[in-house]
């Protein structure tokens, strides 16, 4: 969980929406009402390591910096379910409801910190989701999956 927003350097985001209604994936999850009190689509799905302090080394124009971010999560995200996909011999497609009804197998579920708006917790929870991955057991729990 990342929040240090005490050193000015930010947190992670999150939240229940007020736009999008609570999809039907995450009726179960635990989702809480949205400030409009409203049942509300919650975010994120899932988490991983964004801290820019102890992010991604990366070379740019040749030049060593570590990033972080959603811009450094997302891509990971997609190469695991790029390999995912290449281990299950099949496109898992959108795969919100699959990655809900796992009961939270193939994900470390972070259950402490909180992004200066919500606390983390058991389950789901508006600071990091479902939790971030753990690769081997969640292409596992995937081919397992039967929608």
């Amino acid at each position: 969980m990342w929040n240090e927003t005490s050193a000015g350097e930010g947190a992670s985001g999150g939240g229940v929406s007020v736009e999008f209604p609570l999809p039907s994936w995450q009726a179960d999850s635990g989702v809480p009402k949205s400030p409009s009190a409203q049942g509300g689509r919650g975010v994120p799905d899932v988490a991983g390591n964004a801290d820019p302090m102890t992010g991604y080394q990366v070379l740019v124009d040749g030049k060593a910096q570590v990033i972080g971010g959603t811009s450094a999560v997302a891509p990971l995200w997609a190469a695991l379910i790029a390999r995912c996909n290449q281990k299950l011999g099949r496109p898992l497609g959108d795969l919100h409801a699959a990655l809900y009804a796992l009961g939270g197998k193939g994900f470390r579920d972070i259950t402490s910190g909180n992004n200066g708006s919500y606390q983390a917790g058991p389950g789901w929870d508006a600071c990091t989701g479902l939790g971030s991955p753990q690769g081997e057991a969640l292409v596992a729990a995937l081919a397992a999956f039967k929608s």
